[in-house]
């Protein structure tokens, strides 16, 4: 079959592009269960564990220390070997296209596989989806380290779940289960033909004489489409640390997010860079086939239980027997608790608590902004004794115990989950090297150099994250008069409707993108919202006989103040260095919203009014 097909049935392209040797499984796991009381329990808080604006100070001269977004380098040239795709082969041969198309989206995650699912189902069939990778899947896609598994429970994170007739193997799923599962999605509702794969899209710019999106690729590309639907995530580029010499080190290396398999780690000496979620994972693994395995720390992370366990036969049985239970399960996930963390919020809440829960939010009267604020800090700050306390009854050595311990506001690094992490630093071949604040400053022929010692590695892994909304995504667009969203965001700060719209920039929609809600800590809630929001105007037009839709510049205006409004009220908890607040140096309300359900109530009222939209027909 030819790469590129017309089908005889709809008259549109058909595309035959994945890569063939991404199928192939790596064999692998994630969390395993661990038959350990003492390593499965949370330590309760210790009595009178109430915020101390001065437990922070530590954090706060270390913020200042850093230089935040500056610390990090972007992977080209001679750095762009880590941006390889070591998990297929080269593209499949095609033709460039010069054709159009009603809807094209980028991205062929969940939130592009959702999307296809909800578009087909409403009758929009005229659509196509760029994707860099050589399969589905996205960050499950690229992300294949030993030790991999998703930190919300799978009965909540994986969408579609009833409609593909499936039940996790584990409440915490690996990342290689997850991956077979969005191969087996698109298998189903016949996502493949429907995407062009090893794409890239490097230009997505607005013709106003024709109201249609231009789109180029890497793959000399040139289509037109109606609609363009931006899903391809938050975390998507990864990003390497700043380091002097990295040019010089003579092992291999490689980012966590394109592990090599073909490199031998059996009895070698390995280096790994950062102790964030994804080391988190990798690091126990990585300790049982290493001669020597050094922990390079630069901020330790809050290491919560994880309490995996396998599915039983009894969830299968009444799950199969109840219809909705998967989506009833993830709207109680929703309704969870700031001050609660993923592991008590699975336990507590997701059981059907929810009367509870709202129980345990009443207050005798309406509290202040600041009486609301100095709670929350005093329910973080128990949290973090309780995680404290974890630490002190797990590992063995006082002084690397002090060092794991975490300092800041629950939160303030993405929360993690583990029951094998901390134990993993009791054993005699794993070192941890503290290099707070700055990090790992330098590189030699051998390995690192910290405070004048070079720590000899075979290895070196970077686990060092990921760009958070990579500004070119945002570069790439350019709507009305040639601006792109960059360029505008940067003159007048961030502004959108819902995350979802931004004015000047007709028939484009950002799926997950800054100010787009979710609020919670299953992202899926929020791609599975905003696929909805788009069907819905998607149909919209369709019933109006409109050609475009924009969104008016008051009403963004309006909600941009809200989305600030809300990141301030937050901001004490959220004194941090993150990928998810721009290092410390984002404005307010210019990246994560944490505005709740104020969300839907703009959607609702933009909905049912219509007054917030311009249409042309």
């Amino acid at each position: 079959m030819a790469a590129v097909e017309i089908d005889p049935k709809t008259g549109h392209k058909r595309f035959q592009t994945r890569a063939a040797k991404t199928s192939n499984r790596i064999e692998g796991k994630g969390y395993s269960p661990v038959e350990n009381d003492a390593l499965t329990t949370l330590p309760p808080p210790p009595p009178g564990a109430v915020f101390n604006a001065q437990e922070q100070a530590r954090y706060r001269e270390f913020k200042e220390a850093r230089a935040g977004a500056a610390d990090y380098i972007s992977m080209e040239g001679e750095f762009s070997r880590y941006l390889e795709d070591v998990y297929s082969k080269g593209p499949v041969e095609r033709e460039p296209l010069t054709d159009e198309c009603e809807i094209l989206v980028v991205g062929a995650g969940f939130a592009g596989l959702l999307l296809w699912y909800k578009l087909q189902e409403a009758g929009f069939t005229d659509a196509r989806f760029c994707e860099k990778g050589g399969d589905v899947g996205g960050t499950w896609y690229w992300n294949r380290y030993p030790g991999i598994a998703c930190d919300v429970e799978s009965y909540s994170y994986l969408p579609l779940l009833e409609e593909m007739g499936y039940i996790p193997s584990m409440k915490f799923a690996s990342g290689f289960e997850i991956l077979e599962y969005c191969q087996s999605m698109a298998e189903k509702f016949g996502f493949y033909d429907r995407c062009l794969f090893h794409t890239t899209v490097e230009s997505t710019s607005w013709d106003e004489s024709r109201k249609r999106w231009r789109v180029e690729t890497d793959r000399s590309d040139a289509m037109y489409a109606r609609f363009v639907i931006l899903a391809n995530g938050i975390l998507t580029t990864p990003k390497l640390a700043r380091i002097d010499g990295m040019e010089m080190f003579g092992g291999e290396s490689f980012h966590t997010s394109r592990w090599n398999y073909d490199v031998d780690l059996e009895g070698k000496r390995i280096g790994i860079i950062g102790t964030g979620a994804t080391a988190v994972q990798a690091i126990p693994e990585l300790a049982k086939v290493a001669g020597e395995l050094y922990v390079f720390q630069r901020t330790p992370s809050s290491i919560d239980v994880r309490d995996q366990r396998e599915t039983t036969d009894e969830e299968r049985a009444n799950w199969a027997n109840e219809k909705g239970w998967a989506r009833a399960r993830r709207e109680r996930f929703a309704k969870i608790s700031a001050g609660r963390t993923a592991m008590q919020a699975n336990d507590d809440y997701l059981s059907g608590k929810v009367a509870d829960f709202k129980k345990r939010k009443q207050h005798t009267r309406k509290l202040s902004p600041e009486e609301m604020v100095q709670k929350q800090l005093d329910s973080n700050f128990r949290i973090m004794e309780q995680i404290r306390a974890r630490v002190d009854a797990i590992v063995e050595d006082p002084v690397t115990a002090e060092t794991l311990k975490p300092y800041y506001p629950y939160g303030c690094k993405r929360p993690t989950f583990h029951d094998e992490f901390l134990p993993t630093f009791n054993l005699p071949h794993v070192h941890l090297v503290d290099t707070a604040p700055r990090g790992v400053q330098q590189l030699n022929e051998q390995g690192v150099v910290h405070d004048g010692k070079t720590y000899p590695v075979d290895v070196l892994i970077y686990a060092t994250g990921f760009q958070w909304m990579a500004t070119s995504t945002f570069n790439m667009v350019s709507g009305k008069g040639g601006q792109s969203l960059r360029e505008k965001w940067e003159k007048e700060g961030t502004r959108t409707y819902l995350g979802l719209h931004s004015h000047g920039f007709p028939n484009l929609f950002i799926v997950t993108g800054p100010q787009g809600g979710g609020g919670s800590f299953n992202f899926t809630n929020a791609i599975e919202a905003h696929g909805d929001y788009v069907l819905w105007m998607l149909k919209t037009l369709r019933e109006r006989d409109s050609t475009t839709v924009d969104v008016r510049k008051e009403p963004e205006e309006e909600y941009a103040e809200h989305c600030r409004l809300a990141d301030v009220v937050s901001q004490p908890l959220r004194d941090c260095i993150s990928y998810y607040n721009g290092h410390g140096d984002a404005e307010p309300g210019s990246l994560a919203y944490y505005g709740g359900g104020q969300w839907h109530k703009f959607r609702l009222e933009a909905q049912s009014t219509l007054n917030v939209f311009e249409f042309d027909s």
